[in-house]
């Protein structure tokens, strides 16, 4: 008999700029950002095609707004798949920034 997985875990990793999900101490997923200001930019999520369809890019992207909202900072969705998370989690809506030219520009700047 197998023992059950133990459930997803989402940390920051603050020196990498991400979160990570991970499944059994392995990481199964990512969403990266960059802090500008008091605004976390998003700007990639994936998750491992041997994790895929198990619901974890929602769970990892849910912990890491909830953790923007509790460091009191303001999120801008880059990335598409947090854009479209927003959509359908209005709850995030209060701390949600646009993305604007002057962010884009920052961006592309940070990540050189």
């Amino acid at each position: 008999m197998t023992q059950p997985s133990a459930a997803p875990t989402v940390e920051r990793v603050d020196d990498k700029h991400r979160y990570e999900i991970l499944v059994d101490g392995r990481r199964a997923g990512l969403t990266a950002y960059r802090d500008h200001g008091e605004q976390r930019v998003f700007y990639h999520t994936e998750v491992g095609d041997t994790f895929a369809g198990q619901g974890l890019a929602a769970r990892l992207v849910h912990e890491a707004l909830s953790d923007v909202r509790r460091s009191g900072k303001r999120i801008v969705p880059v990335c598409p798949y947090v854009a479209k998370y927003l959509t359908r989690h209005e709850e995030f809506n209060d701390i949600t920034d646009p993305v604007t030219p002057d962010v884009l520009r920052w961006l592309n700047t940070e990540l050189g």
